[in-house]
């Protein structure tokens, strides 16, 4: 066997070996809460209202109460799971924020890092108001002959 083709096979060998688990995740069943609703309805509006809020991260920015992605799934599951164990919608917010990062949550946290976001529209609108009021001014004293 040349070596061109041992190393071709050794190649589709290791191709394989790393997408099976991704194939397989997929054709895991469901979590058991992924799409059955909480018994007691004032739970399951508590894990709906937190559910709208949360982002599923695979899809085009549905909320795991939309999608039907597995992620979403298996976060709806953990949702409903730890709203039965009685722990507030807030708690499992931080949590899921800590483990996927702020992006998960379509209510992001207010940070001191943050600042600079809100702050960079004024900065802009008051740096083009003094070049503006600069050039009109400048503009005035031309046709006054000044």
């Amino acid at each position: 066997m040349s070596v061109s083709r041992s190393l071709g096979l050794l190649a589709a060998a290791l191709l394989l070996s790393l997408t099976a688990p991704l194939a397989a995740q997929d054709t895991m069943p469901p979590a058991p809460y992924a799409y059955r609703q909480l018994d007691d309805p004032a739970q399951e509006a508590k894990a709906q209202a937190l559910m709208e809020t949360l982002r599923c991260l695979k899809c085009q920015s549905q909320s795991i109460a939309d999608s039907d992605a597995p992620m979403a799934g298996d976060m709806r599951h953990q949702v409903r799971t730890r709203i039965a164990a009685g722990e507030q919608p807030e708690a499992i917010r931080a949590w899921l924020v800590e483990r996927y990062g702020d992006y998960v949550s379509y209510a992001p946290q207010n940070k001191p890092i943050m600042w600079p976001l809100f702050a960079a529209p004024l900065v802009i609108l008051l740096l083009a108001a003094v070049l503006l009021r600069g050039r009109f001014r400048r503009g005035g004293k031309q046709e006054n002959g000044e």
